[in-house]
């Protein structure tokens, strides 16, 4: 199933637009072929919700304001293994109510996009204010060892071709991958231009062969670990279940099954980060200093260290667009080059422990952390850079 809910002009159409990174994730996820969406408003998510409410049903597609952020969850699941392209978006609580059904989402692996537009927390928290403390809920907001991906954009246009790797990676790799904004890109409104679906690589899931139907195992071990996916409905014999099970999908209470399956979630993943970890930096070879950020943040960071080299301060800048899983083996790299890494984020430091743990000691790695609702601004980066480079 590829772009089924897209007009023949919107399939070769050259439109530039004015949008917010909400409304980019639409844009984005009906070129990638998005055909289904459960979830309903909530700040500051509201205008994805609302914009493929506008727009799903008007090309063919599906959209359901659900009754909680469990039952979307579970929803979307539903519908990818149907056979649809399947996105949800939420915020704040909602994803800690998701995070149960995303779980069972990675344990049936049912490829799907889960948007998060991250504000201040906990609880309700500042519904309108930017953060980025939904790091480590990404990674392990639902119970057990498990594998995920969650990728961060900075930009509208990021948003766009983000959206679209989500899609893409979530088919290839049949799991539930993570966008995670925060609330500076989602309202954030900048000029952008939405590809064709003819310009972008569109990926759709791995399928069984018609003539398979009569010996089909639906969790089958594979040489790269990710079992063809039939729809259901399709005539080929499927169960899926949230408890470990062997290749028949069916749960047998033995603990060989859950170690097996457990280390092809993870293999399918972990065999591929070459592929999975997006990663763009700017640097001249000369760095002392490096400021490694993501989301909203790296904007700031960029101009601070563009500022600082002006100043001839040796600093450069690293911006993750995949946050999950961590960029480990490059952090390890740059920090047997550089004398200082700056982890500047819209929470009490998160993401921070992740390049300690990879820098080992071979650099000295040090916060910038907002956690009231407000930016870091570039000159607070700049300040520190110069404070650090004494």
């Amino acid at each position: 199933m590829t772009n089924k809910i897209l007009s023949e002009q919107d399939k070769t159409s050259d439109r530039v637009m004015l949008l917010q990174g909400d409304e980019a994730v639409v844009e984005g996820g009906l070129v990638a072929g998005a055909s289904f969406f459960a979830g309903y408003p909530i700040t500051p998510a509201s205008e994805i919700a609302e914009g493929f409410a506008q727009k799903l049903p008007a090309q063919g597609g599906k959209f359901i304001q659900m009754e909680d952020e469990i039952a979307s969850m579970g929803c979307v699941i539903g519908a990818s293994l149907a056979g649809e392209k399947a996105i949800t978006a939420t915020s704040g609580p909602g994803f800690s109510l998701k995070q149960e059904n995303l779980g069972l989402g990675i344990m049936v692996e049912a490829p799907c996009v889960v948007v998060n537009v991250q504000r201040v927390g906990p609880s309700t928290g500042l519904p309108t204010s930017p953060s980025q403390g939904d790091v480590m809920q990404a990674r392990w907001g639902t119970h057990g060892d498990h594998p995920i991906i969650a990728l961060s954009p900075s930009t509208v246009k990021e948003t766009i071709e983000l959206t679209i790797k989500s899609f893409n990676m979530a088919e290839k790799y049949r799991i539930p991958v993570i966008l995670l904004l925060d609330e500076i890109v989602g309202h954030m409104r900048e000029k952008v231009r939405v590809p064709a679906p003819a310009e972008v690589e569109l990926i759709t899931r791995k399928r069984p062969a018609a003539e398979d139907r009569d010996n089909f195992y639906p969790y089958l071990e594979t040489a790269d670990h990710i079992p063809p996916m039939p729809d259901y409905g399709e005539g080929f014999r499927y169960h899926s279940t949230g408890l470990f099970h062997d290749k028949t999908g069916f749960p047998r209470g033995k603990t060989e099954d859950a170690k097996k399956l457990m280390d092809r979630l993870m293999a399918k993943i972990e065999e591929n980060l070459q592929d999975i970890i997006i990663i763009e930096d700017e640097l001249q070879g000369d760095e002392e200093i490096i400021v490694l950020s993501y989301g909203s943040t790296a904007r700031s960071a960029i101009s601070a260290v563009r500022q600082a080299r002006e100043l001839g301060i040796k600093a450069g800048w690293v911006k993750l667009k995949t946050v999950w899983p961590f960029a480990e083996s490059y952090v390890a790299e740059i920090s047997n080059k550089v004398e200082k890494i700056i982890v500047p984020e819209l929470n009490r430091g998160q993401l921070i422990g992740e390049v300690k743990k990879a820098a080992a000691g071979n650099a000295e790695v040090s916060g910038i952390n907002k956690y009231d609702g407000t930016i870091i601004p570039p000159d607070e980066i700049l300040t520190r850079i110069k404070e650090v480079s004494k």
